[in-house]
């Protein structure tokens, strides 16, 4: 019988951005940002080191809640589609060391090159 986990946060990413020039102001000196997705009410971003995820609250977006997913804390991951080019269900499920993150793929998003991105950051 498999162990059903409830994620500890859930995300969505819809398309591909290009990087938001205000991350710099969020990133260690050394690292760099390479690749970002437009998530529901913000962004997630791709560095050489880890996953930040911003996600503006309120009516005005203000408020902003920063989410950073070290490489390192990232034990396993999971990917799954249903094998056609443009699928909507498709999800990458993270589990780490503070708990299982679930991420649904929009379908302006190559779930294949999700999967390579995070293995290269995680072995690589």
């Amino acid at each position: 019988m498999a162990l059903e986990m409830t994620p500890i946060t859930e995300w969505t990413f819809f398309s591909e951005i290009p990087v938001p020039g205000d991350v710099a102001d969020m990133l260690v000196p050394g690292e760099q940002a390479f690749k970002a997705f437009k998530t529901f009410r913000d962004s997630a971003i791709f560095t050489d080191r880890r996953l930040i995820v911003r996600d503006s609250q309120g009516l005005t977006g203000k408020k902003v809640e920063i989410y950073s997913l070290p490489y390192s804390a990232i034990n396993m991951w999971s990917s799954e589609n249903a094998g056609k080019l443009l699928d909507v269900n498709a999800e990458v499920e993270l589990w780490t060391r503070a708990g299982h993150i679930k991420i649904k793929v929009g379908k302006g998003c190559d779930i294949r090159a999700l999967d390579m991105l995070i293995a290269n950051a995680v072995v690589g």
